[in-house]
């Protein structure tokens, strides 16, 4: 876990603590949208109390329709607008605003852009990292493929009202959004995705029952590589038993030819998480190849890849770019997944290390090491705190530190160790802005933020990703 820091704020003046307001559910009134919150919807004030509106968009009025209430915030939907965004553009998919991951999808994406850069400088002033109104926070990086560029889709599939669904839940809610197609996914990824579907409806495969916890098929995951289109499938179900296999396998040969491996994950009960932890290989390989920045890599079921190929070329550029590396160098690839950070700086270093926790991630970034024939680069499993120490006590001297945590950012214990082992060139990439103010809050002023460059890694969407240049203090 990261350890929270502890801010004491001003005490407020007295016109801020209100009677509680009254509004109830249906209430309607004018509001006016002053920003974006961080996932991606309206923020108005009605009578000083913070009203979210999903859709509504900066400088527009609208009339709100109270959706529910809570004693610090109302949520709100757009009964009519009053006064329109001349940022706001016709969204391509009907389900823009129902389901989670299309939220800026009715915003021009220049104005995408820039609403990301300020969700690091909000973040920034939230936790205040010591210096870091100075900071320099560069304009984001756009990608060149705002639609069409997402390599992975993970829908639920369930039977709702006599029909078989399958798609992403609606916001707020397990009811799950039918979606015949999405424009931001790679094309192929919905042709076998809507492919499979019809044929689960037609051969009656039980899906999942969240009210009773029964069933067997809860999700379908399509992956496609961008450079090959070979395409694999993993069915994760309640149980190992998967009825109508032979019949859905014997369905995607003859039928779907860009799948060449087909998986089944099992995820037993009532869990949040998507992935259970045993994977079973059903037919075809047990990978698909992809290519990143002249490199081949084997991407198992459960491998972690950047949702958007097209612009990850672009992110770990920046990387490299901020750690101003050299053939002498020796790189650690901490969070190092299958290795394609490492692996890609590898001929501009003379060693790379990388630390992962997941044994199968690590047996990946090697065997991706010999498919590319790289000899200077190995990957073992363990975390930071156990595998800094043993590596100097075995007489590595390494100078460059690239990090890409999981949203939650940085683990405390990791934290630790940089601070204690202070290699000269750090590179942080980070996909959730508020934990990464939140650690450079630690790092700095051991540290000093040289830059922060946003890179939009999922156009339409309000998520952001940033590279931060660090550098030793003397």
């Amino acid at each position: 876990m990261v350890e929270r820091t502890h801010h004491h704020y001003p005490r407020k003046s007295p016109r801020h603590y209100q009677h509680p307001v009254d509004v109830k559910i249906g209430d309607r009134f004018p509001l006016t949208i002053k920003k974006l919150g961080v996932a991606g919807q309206g923020i108005g004030y009605f009578k000083h109390k913070v009203c979210f509106v999903p859709g509504a968009l900066p400088n527009e009025v609208v009339v709100a329709e109270v959706t529910k209430v809570h004693e610090k915030y109302l949520e709100a939907a757009i009964h009519r607008l009053k006064k329109t965004s001349s940022d706001r553009v016709i969204p391509r998919d009907d389900y823009a605003l129902d389901a989670g991951g299309f939220e800026l999808e009715n915003l021009a994406y220049p104005a995408q852009l820039r609403f990301k850069r300020q969700m690091v400088i909000e973040s920034l002033a939230k936790f205040k990292p010591r210096g870091y109104r100075h900071y320099e926070v560069r304009p984001t990086i756009g990608s060149e493929k705002q639609y069409g560029y997402r390599n992975k889709a993970q829908f639920q599939i369930r039977q709702q009202n006599g029909k078989v669904v399958a798609g992403l839940y609606r916001s707020g809610s397990h009811e799950v959004v039918d979606m015949q197609e999405c424009a931001v996914q790679m094309p192929g990824i919905m042709r076998v995705m809507r492919a499979l579907v019809d044929k689960i409806a037609q051969l009656k495969i039980p899906l999942y029952d969240e009210s009773n916890h029964s069933g067997i098929l809860k999700t379908i995951v399509v992956r496609e590589s961008a450079t090959t289109h070979q395409i694999q499938v993993t069915f994760i179900t309640n149980s190992p038993k998967l009825l109508k296999k032979h019949q859905l396998l014997t369905f995607i040969a003859e039928k779907l030819p860009s799948v060449v491996s087909v998986m089944q994950n099992i995820n037993p009960g009532d869990t949040p998480l998507v992935w259970g932890t045993e994977t079973i290989h059903l037919a075809g390989d047990s990978y698909i190849t992809d290519s990143l920045m002249g490199l081949d890599f084997h991407l198992s079921a459960r491998s972690f890849l950047q949702l958007n190929p097209y612009q990850t070329e672009t992110l770990y550029e920046e990387a490299a770019k901020a750690m101003e590396l050299t053939s002498t160098d020796t790189l650690i690839d901490a969070y190092a997944g299958i290795g394609t950070i490492g692996l890609a700086l590898a001929s501009r270093v003379h060693e790379v290390r990388g630390m992962e926790i997941i044994p199968e991630a690590v047996a990946d970034a090697n065997q991706n090491a010999t498919l590319n024939n790289i000899t200077n680069a190995k990957y073992e499993t363990g975390s930071a705190e156990e595998l800094l120490p043993k590596w100097r006590a075995e007489g590595l001297h390494f100078d460059a530190l690239v990090v890409d945590p999981p949203r939650t950012g940085l683990d405390n214990k990791l934290i630790q160790q940089i601070l204690q082992e202070k290699p000269t060139k750090f590179a942080y990439i980070s996909c959730n802005m508020a934990s990464l103010a939140r650690n450079l809050a630690r790092l700095v002023p051991t540290y000093r933020v040289d830059y922060i460059q946003p890179i939009d890694m999922m156009p339409q969407t309000a998520r952001c990703e940033a590279v931060v240049k660090l550098s030793l203090n003397k």
